[in-house]
């Protein structure tokens, strides 16, 4: 009998250590305690928990070699970008340099054409008035064939002058002008200068140059003409009482070189202090 309760006491517990390490589903027995329960229960939690736990990322450590390399390519990555902007900068500013370089070519082409025809305009109109003429105030003839450059011969000035008469004196047939007309012209005046014979005072100054407020940039306008040029001249020969030399003063050469260096000097100073010229309708 006592043998019988032993063995049934063992089976007993037995039984219940089963349903704890199983969670309960397995067994049978004696129906386990609140504390059994909780512990179960508290078991099952952690369990399913720790299922669901991912394992902890690995942190990589970043190799310094590996960093370095990085950091070179993004540098070389940085000066090719600034390569390619330096490059695309230069070809833009080539370019428009470029097209600026064409603008101003085909202004300047355009200029010429413009010259051209106004001074072959105006030079077959003077042509056919002197041939119309028995006895023309002035002539007009091309230096070398040039249409750039003309040589005026003025044969006529006022009789009352004091210049007429040293014409006459001198046996002066006429006074020799050299035109040269830049590229812009009409839109800037012709370099005039007086040839032969030397003239004092009359607003000629050394070398030939005329002084006159219309021959320089600011006073010159397109509309002017050649004839209204020479005849302005003619005026101003008289109003300044100009005479011609009888002795060549001091030792300045007569020359264009000698009249452009005058000019650029006088219109300085009357850019300076004002220009006082007869005006065209004064003869």
């Amino acid at each position: 009998m006592a043998h019988a309760l032993r063995k049934l006491l063992r089976h007993s517990d037995h039984t219940v250590e089963k349903r704890d390490m199983n969670g309960g589903l397995e067994g049978f027995g004696e129906k386990a305690s609140p504390s059994d329960t909780a512990r179960r229960l508290l078991a099952r939690a952690c369990h399913r928990d720790a299922a669901k736990v991912s394992p902890a990322e690995k942190t990589i450590p970043m190799n310094p070699t590996t960093n370095n390399n990085h950091n070179s390519s993004n540098n070389i990555n940085n000066n090719n970008n600034v390569k390619k902007a330096g490059a695309l900068s230069r070809a833009s500013s080539f370019f428009k340099s470029k097209k600026n370089h064409m603008m101003n070519e085909n202004s300047l082409q355009h200029a010429k054409l413009v010259r051209t025809r106004r001074l072959m305009k105006e030079y077959q109109e003077m042509c056919r008035q002197q041939r119309e003429s028995d006895s023309p105030i002035f002539t007009v003839e091309l230096a070398d064939d040039n249409l750039f450059e003309w040589n005026v011969k003025l044969h006529k000035v006022d009789p009352d002058s004091e210049l007429y008469r040293d014409m006459q004196e001198l046996s002066t047939p006429f006074v020799l002008l050299n035109l040269t007309f830049p590229d812009n012209f009409p839109f800037a005046p012709p370099f005039m200068r007086v040839i032969t014979p030397r003239i004092e005072k009359g607003f000629v100054m050394d070398g030939g140059a005329i002084c006159m407020e219309l021959l320089t940039p600011r006073g010159w306008a397109s509309a002017y003409t050649v004839e209204a040029v020479i005849m302005q001249f003619a005026a101003s020969l008289v109003k300044g009482q100009a005479r011609i030399a009888r002795k060549a003063k001091g030792t300045k050469e007569f020359s264009r070189k000698s009249a452009e260096a005058s000019f650029r000097s006088l219109v300085k100073t009357h850019e300076k202090y004002g220009w006082v010229t007869p005006p065209l309708s004064d003869g």
